[in-house]
C-alpha cells in the first residue's frame, strides 16, 4: 500500500517515521524549514521505541504531491483542516482510505463535508511525539497506540480495515479497529482535553499530575466533567471514563506535555479552541456543571 502524512509534526512524524522504518512506501507533506531538512538529511527520528534513525522519506508541500494513495492519514491540527481539501482529492483514487488523526472530536464528518468524494474515516492515537528540531521528530515513551474505524452508514469491509491495521501493526504500531469510533474518540479528546488544560493552566509537565495534589485534582475534575457530557451524549463508557483516564497519564513519560501547552508556551496558534472551549459549548448545550473548566477557561478567556 501507498501511504500519505499530511502534517509531518510530532504524530505525523511519527507515523512517518514507524512506516519508513518498516520499508514502507510513505510521502509526507510538510512545509517550511522542517520540509527542507527533510528532503536535505530525511526524517531525523529519535524514538524511545525504536531508536534514532535518518530516514530517507519523499516530503513535498501540499501543492507539489502528484501521486496516488492507498492510506492518507490527516495529523494537521484542528485549526488547518479547511487547508488540506485540495490535497486530499488530488491524492486520493475512489478506493482511497483517509484516516484523520487530530486531537479535536468530531473531525472525521467534518472533513467528510470538506471532500464528499473521498472515504473519511475517523481515529485517534496516544502517543507523546513533537518535533524537536528541523526535519526532527522525537517519540517519547512507550505509548504508540492508534484507533481507527468507519461510521456504520460508510459501509467499509472490516477486513479492509483489518488489513491497514496488520501492516501498522508490524511496523510497530498498536492498532485496534473501532467497533464505535465515535465512543473511541471522544474518549480520546475527553483525555487530551484535560490533559492539554491541566499541564497549561498550572504551567507543568506531567509528572506533577502523577502526584496526589491540587494539580491532579484538576486533572480529575475535568474528566469527571467530560465523562458527563459523553454520558449526555449517548457515549457508552467500556470503564469508568476518570480511572481511564488516570491510568493513561500515570503511564506517560513524567516530562512530556500535550501540544497545546507547548504552542500556548511559544505564543503560537494552539488548538484551545477545540480543547477547552469547544468542551465548554457542548457541556453548556448539555447542561453539565462544568466548575473546573471554567476555572481553566478564565485564565485563557478568548
Amino acid at each position: 500500500m501507498k501511504y500519505l502524512v499530511v502534517g509531518t509534526g510530532g504524530v505525523g512524524g511519527s507515523i512517518a517515521g514507524f512506516l519508513a522504518l518498516a520499508g514502507k512506501e510513505v510521502a509526507c507533506i510538510a512545509r517550511g524549514k522542517h520540509l527542507e531538512a527533510i528532503r536535505r538529511n530525511g526524517l531525523h527520528l529519535k524514538s524511545d521505541l525504536k531508536g534514532e534513525h535518518y530516514l530517507p522519506v519523499k516530503a513535498c508541500t501540499a501543492e507539489e504531491f502528484s501521486g496516488k494513495a492507498d492510506v492518507i492519514f490527516v495529523c494537521v491540527k484542528g485549526y488547518s483542516i479547511d487547508s488540506i481539501k485540495e490535497v486530499l482529492e488530488r491524492a486520493s483514487t475512489p478506493d482511497t482510505l483517509v484516516i484523520p488523526i487530530l486531537n479535536v472530536y468530531g473531525t472525521g464528518p467534518r472533513i467528510g463535508r470538506l471532500v464528499p468524494s473521498v472515504t473519511v474515516l475517523d481515529g485517534c492515537i496516544y502517543i507523546v511525539g513533537f518535533v524537536s528540531g528541523e526535519g526532527e521528530i522525537t517519540q517519547m515513551g512507550t505509548i504508540f497506540r492508534m484507533v481507527f474505524g468507519a461510521r456504520p452508514e460508510q459501509g467499509v469491509s472490516p477486513a479492509r480495515l483489518e488489513g491497514i491495521a496488520e501492516e501498522l501493526r508490524s511496523c510497530g504500531i498498536k492498532v485496534d479497529v473501532s467497533d464505535d469510533i465515535n465512543r473511541d474518540t471522544f474518549i480520546k479528546w475527553a483525555f487530551i482535553s484535560a490533559m492539554a488544560c491541566t499541564g497549561a493552566y498550572h504551567d507543568v509537565p506531567m509528572g506533577e499530575v502523577q502526584h496526589e495534589g491540587e494539580v491532579r485534582n484538576t486533572f480529575i475534575g475535568l474528566s469527571t466533567e467530560s465523562a458527563e457530557i459523553g454520558r449526555r451524549s449517548g457515549v457508552v463508557f467500556p470503564e469508568d471514563p476518570v480511572a481511564y483516564n488516570l491510568k493513561v497519564i500515570d503511564k506517560l513519560d513524567p516530562h512530556s506535555t500535550a501540544s497545546m501547552q507547548k504552542d500556548i508556551a511559544r505564543g503560537h496558534e494552539s488548538e484551545i479552541q477545540g480543547l477547552l472551549f469547544d468542551m465548554i459549548e457542548l457541556g453548556e448545550r448539555l447542561g453539565v456543571d462544568m466548575p473546573t473548566y471554567h476555572k481553566v477557561a478564565q485564565k485563557f478567556s478568548r
